[in-house]
């Protein structure tokens, strides 16, 4: 068994996080991609509502890392994390109670492939940042992961069909009509995923999405992904 579901907590971003078996454990390298978002909501303050922080979305919110990191560093920030398990809605509900943020995030238990999931999105006004750690993993690459991963993580959480990009381009899909005009899309995704984003953008020019950024993590391969919605 992981030693995070052992100890039933881990820190992420400095934050103590609740852990429970099956919902996946945030890796290190995600910590980088939260990092990268804070630095581009410091570089570009223009680009979220001028009245307040920004309004974040989270796709895929799992334990709630990604979501209550930005929530703690950005003070005036608020999130709307969703995810399709039950188990890790009311894992990121406990811990934004654990962390006392509980008011400043909604969690909704929200499949995005699934039709007029955006009507359930649309209420919350238009998002000007959209981040995820999406399932990524090559469907033939999943029979190599650890033993341990197999045995106790959602597996849901790490399978992204058989080029990775399944749960990818819909989150592509559905964030022109959430994103406000200048709004962007932080995503982790698998090293081969810079050139398959950019060669799908470029097949859906009516999404009016364009590829702006990739960063290295910390072991030197492409793994993270900003791509901005452009005026039509």
């Amino acid at each position: 068994m992981p030693v995070q579901y052992i100890l039933g907590e881990w820190d992420f971003q400095g934050l103590s996080l609740k852990m429970v078996p099956p919902v996946f454990i945030p890796r290190p390298e995600t910590e980088e991609l939260v990092e990268w978002v804070l630095e581009e909501v410091a570089q570009r303050p223009h680009a979220v509502r001028t009245q307040d922080g920004p309004l974040i979305l989270e796709v895929g919110c799992g334990s709630g890392a990604i979501a209550l990191s930005l929530l703690s560093q950005l003070p005036k920030s608020q999130v709307i994390a969703v995810d399709k398990e039950e188990a890790a809605v009311t894992l990121t509900h406990e811990n934004a109670q654990r962390l006392r943020l509980q008011d400043r995030i909604r969690i909704i238990c929200l499949d995005v492939t699934s039709e007029g999931c955006c009507t359930d999105l649309w209420p919350w006004g238009p998002v000007d940042l959209v981040v995820s750690n999406p399932p990524y993993i090559f469907h033939k690459d999943m029979e190599q992961l650890a033993p341990e991963i197999r045995s106790y993580e959602d597996l849901v959480a790490l399978d992204g069909g058989d080029e990775g990009m399944d749960i990818i381009t819909h989150i592509l899909t559905l964030a022109p009509r959430l994103l406000n005009a200048s709004g962007s899309i932080f995503l982790e995704v698998d090293p081969r995923h810079p050139e398959l984003v950019s060669s799908w953008l470029q097949g859906h020019p009516d999404l009016h999405l364009s590829l702006v950024g990739v960063r290295e993590d910390f072991c030197g391969r492409p793994r993270f992904l900003h791509v901005q919605k452009s005026a039509p």
